[in-house]
């Protein structure tokens, strides 16, 4: 059983396993609402995952094609020029916070 709240159209906006003061009824956990609701919950949870990865991969590329280009492997100008300004753009404010440095820790091993 859920305590849930519903919004002045109808909707679910709150559900709880326990009760709480703003609860307007119940509902049974096999109601097709309830499912919906904690069905929206995993994607959601998935999707901020995902959105954190994502952030984390950026900085991945981007120390990449750093490497890349300082060893000559390739040159920024290989790139597209809506690339290179993007590129230019992280580098700046990169350099403006303190360049490349602190980022992995001292105590991490391994790169990739």
């Amino acid at each position: 059983m859920f305590y849930v709240q519903r919004d002045a159209q109808g909707l679910l906006i709150r559900v709880e396993a326990a009760a709480y003061a703003e609860a307007t009824e119940t509902l049974p956990a096999d109601s097709h609402e309830i499912q919906a609701w904690f069905a929206n919950e995993v994607v959601e949870t998935s999707l901020k995952q995902l959105k954190q990865s994502d952030f984390e991969m950026i900085r991945v590329l981007d120390d990449l094609i750093q490497v890349l280009t300082q060893k000559g492997v390739i040159r920024v100008t290989d790139l597209p020029p809506a690339a290179q300004a993007k590129l230019m753009d992280r580098t700046q404010a990169r350099e403006a916070l303190g360049g490349l440095s602190q980022l992995i820790d001292d105590e991490e091993t391994g790169l990739i």
